[in-house]
């Protein structure tokens, strides 16, 4: 017999939790919630000062998690959110908290966890840098398709039949198999929208078979749309088999209706996900990449290219990092994780030589491309495993950095990595993060030998919960 969950009644939620969950305390013990309401679609996602009833989902010694099930009352924090989508999509999940909230608690974010796991001395924070543009800021998005879209719960409650199923956005939540249905999304700039709704009113009106991603049966699997703040606009269309006819078809109506678009391509992907990195992408009109422009900078963008999503909020982390690295012209710069280069030829003009690290092999082609677009000779780019890579022998073959910038995922730097840093003993240390909590962690293996001059959140996701930082580390006398 299955045992009843429990059920807390009327608790205040008190503050904010990593990864965009809230938490309250009931008897010295903390307890997670979930933003998403498991009833109540009047008030999606919570926020501290709500009054609610709980769920508890999980129950541990020293904590418990939990989801919403009514609210008794709203927070005074609140603000209407602007999307219909908000609180059934996965995305911008922070729209009912005001940007300026949103700021304070990411910079409380930042600090907690630096304090939390990091234990060094640290400066006074400076205030986080927020972005210029809270909508329409992303210019990258990926759209599914699905013959069997997500029935909202106000969709489920009215008994209405709904006789096509049809949909092209967003995952659901922890369900890889099921798509929301999207009408308009805010994090994109036009043409991003009018392009999804075109797609999709033709794939309806011609009949052409939308994907299923539980039986792997279907044409349309995904849409993938990017922009530049140049206005360049790419389309790539994912498609499960060949059929020319109906392909061409689609794309001729994309390309007359739809001027605009730099790079119209497509990719035939007949796997069981919708990676395509290691498949061919065709173009069928237009260029194969696009140009982004970062001061007097040029940056190729090709379909399987990484590049920051929110632009223009990039240039102003770049700036930063560049700025904090201190460089006279003399130094010789290592970019670790250097991704497509981005970050090594932005401070390149202000360094003797860069030399960019990074694990994915296609993104170092790029890098490598884009050094060759701007003119530049000095910056060296290299693929592989950076605990394999970054050793001692390649210091000596290279030379001993005078600076080390590093970006890494959000799972933070190898310890391998970390023992060659120290090894390397750069006066200083520009760490760029996603992740403030797995950054702590690497800034306490350095302590010893660096302090901490600078701390400085960014936002580059406004309305969610992920926060950038940035830390200046210097070489202790």
């Amino acid at each position: 017999m299955a045992r009843k969950r429990q059920t807390l009644q009327s608790v205040e939620i008190q503050n904010v939790a990593a990864e965009g969950k809230c938490l309250t305390r009931i008897n010295d013990k903390v307890i997670f919630v979930d933003g998403i309401s498991t009833t109540d679609t009047n008030a999606p996602g919570v926020a501290p000062g709500d009054v609610v009833d709980l769920l508890i989902t999980r129950d541990r010694k020293k904590f418990a998690e939990a989801v919403p099930l009514h609210f008794h009352r709203l927070s005074p924090l609140r603000v209407e959110p602007f999307c219909q989508h908000f609180g059934t999509c996965g995305g911008c999940r922070w729209q009912h908290l005001p940007y300026e909230t949103q700021l304070q608690f990411k910079q409380q974010q930042v600090a907690d966890q630096l304090a939390r796991l990091g234990k060094v001395d640290l400066p006074p924070l400076q205030p986080i840098l927020p972005s210029a543009e809270t909508r329409f800021y992303r210019n990258k998005l990926e759209f599914t398709f699905s013959d069997e879209k997500w029935l909202t719960h106000a969709q489920v409650q009215s008994g209405d039949t709904i006789d096509d199923r049809r949909a092209l956005g967003f995952h659901v939540p922890k369900r890889f198999d099921r798509i929301l249905d999207i009408e308009t999304c805010y994090l994109q700039p036009d043409p991003s929208n009018a392009i999804r709704l075109a797609v999709r009113h033709y794939a309806r009106q011609h009949g052409l078979p939308f994907f299923n991603q539980r039986r792997l049966e279907g044409w349309l699997r995904n849409l993938i749309v990017r922009t530049t703040t140049t206005g360049e606009v790419m389309v790539i269309l994912q498609l499960f088999s060949e059929d020319e006819t109906a392909r061409v078809g689609l794309l001729q109506h994309l390309q007359q209706n739809f001027p605009e678009i730099t790079s119209l391509q497509y990719v035939i992907n007949n796997k069981g996900n919708e990676t395509f990195h290691d498949l061919e992408v065709k173009t069928y009109a237009g260029r194969d990449h696009l140009i982004e422009q970062m001061e007097d900078l040029r940056f190729r963008i090709g379909p399987t290219s990484f590049f920051q999503t929110n632009a223009r909020q990039a240039l102003e982390l770049y700036r930063l990092t560049r700025q904090l690295a201190g460089l006279t012209g003399s130094e010789v710069v290592y970019d670790l994780y250097t991704g497509t280069g981005t970050i090594a030829l932005f401070v390149a003009k202000q360094a003797q030589k860069v030399v960019g690290l990074e694990y994915v092999e296609g993104a170092v082609v790029d890098a490598q491309r884009n050094a060759a677009l701007n003119g530049i000779e000095h910056a060296h780019f290299f693929a592989g495993d950076m605990k394999d890579v970054l050793t001692e022998a390649f210091l000596h073959q290279h030379g001993a950095p005078d600076v080390i910038i590093t970006d890494p995922p959000r799972a933070g730097m190898h310890p391998d990595v970390v023992a060659t840093i120290r090894l390397a003993a750069p006066q200083r240390i520009v760490y760029v993060s996603c992740n403030p909590a797995t950054q702590a962690r690497d800034v306490a293996l350095l302590d010893d030998l660096y302090a901490v001059k600078v701390v400085q959140p960014v936002d580059m996701f406004p309305h969610t919960w992920h926060v950038e930082n940035i830390m200046l580390l210097e070489k202790r006398s």
